[in-house]
């Protein structure tokens, strides 16, 4: 029989967002069988075992792309994933990363933006009717790096038709903002929900923005010189590496495309997060590069709770890269961390602008 414990509801990080909202009471185990039987349950999940070096679980994960609910079981370190057409009412799904030798950050990290939208997360939330009629009368801005406005002569000097590409870029805001200024927008996103805002506001504006689902370091769906921008604002966070970013966004821009970048300052996560978020206090703990997945999983729950893997990355990597993947850089900024206590005293984002010779 399977012992159930409940879900894990925890404030993300940098994510300020809200605790996850209540799903589905839980279900004594002796009420299990009329769920489908314990049997039937154990033909929808894989089940992790435990490792004899690190005591951390090894696991065959779903392919790419498929949402799961992960739920905890009866036998010592064994851990369930359903996917979410089996999804069952037995209790709240656990739903925090566990650090596997198969892990996928790609699709967790899916996952866990797809639990942002449902969470009210102010980066899911789609912009409202009057941002868009602003826009189609000239007047609007949109952001790369916390609430600061994009200089609008980092742009084009005629948006209207130019082809752009909003990289990592979902939840109803950016995309929309740019196709109702008239530019043609595609919007790529790991999270098929944040991709749901963009068209329910191109829905209910009437405007054309096409969403494609898939992982920012792979745009071979699109052809050589197929956009005139490449927009991604701070999302690059939540990607292992960067190397294939930078060389996929060069490619698929034109001669003379604009490539612009927001992303997280590194040294942010030299501190202690739960000094940093819980009291305000500027504890230097971290070594660089950080990424959440190096903290032991309890603490990574804590403070993290079912939010997505964050990765530090350098500025050689940010920067470096793109100058590698052959842009040349024209223009940098910075603005403070918009939620936590390092903007009084560093900036929390950079920005940069590059252009394809």
């Amino acid at each position: 029989m399977f012992k159930i414990w409940t879900r894990m509801s925890l404030p993300g990080r940098r994510l300020n967002r809200a605790t996850s909202s209540v799903r589905s009471p839980c279900v004594a185990p002796a009420d299990l069988d009329q769920h489908g039987g314990e049997n039937d349950l154990v033909d929808a999940v894989h089940q992790v075992r435990q490792t004899s070096a690190r005591r951390r679980p090894v696991t065959r994960v779903f392919p790419v792309g498929t949402a799961v609910e992960w739920w905890a079981c009866a036998a010592p370190g064994i851990l369930c994933a359903l996917p979410s057409p089996h999804r069952v009412p037995l209790c709240q799904p656990l739903s925090f990363a566990v650090v596997t030798d198969s892990f996928d950050p790609v699709a967790y990290n899916r996952a866990a933006w797809d639990r942002e939208v449902e969470n009210s997360n102010e980066w899911t939330q789609p912009v409202g009717p009057e941002v868009i009629a602003q826009a189609r009368a000239g007047d609007w801005s949109v952001v790369l790096i916390g609430y600061q406005a994009v200089p609008r002569g980092w742009f084009p000097a005629e948006l209207v038709g130019a082809e752009v590409l909003c990289l990592a870029s979902g939840g109803g805001q950016q995309g929309p903002v740019l196709s109702a200024a008239g530019a043609a927008v595609t919007v790529l996103d790991n999270s098929p929900r944040q991709l749901g805002r963009d068209r329910e506001v191109a829905a209910r504006e009437g405007l054309a923005v096409r969403t494609v689902l898939g992982d920012m370091r792979d745009l071979s769906v699109f052809p050589d010189a197929s956009f005139d921008v490449v927009f991604n604002p701070v999302s690059n966070v939540f990607c292992p590496d960067l190397a294939p970013v930078w060389r996929e966004s060069f490619r698929v821009l034109r001669p003379g495309g604009i490539l612009m970048a927001g992303f997280l300052n590194p040294d942010i996560f030299i501190f202690d997060i739960t000094a940093l978020e819980e009291r305000g206090e500027l504890i230097v703990r971290h070594q660089l590069p950080f990424s959440s997945l190096d903290l032991p999983d309890a603490e990574r729950q804590r403070s993290y709770g079912t939010g997505p893997i964050e990765y530090s990355h350098s500025l050689i990597g940010q920067i470096g890269g793109q100058l590698a993947a052959g842009f040349t850089l024209t223009h940098l900024d910075e603005a403070p961390h918009h939620a936590d206590a390092t903007a009084r005293y560093m900036p929390g984002y950079f920005a940069t602008r590059a252009i394809k010779p």
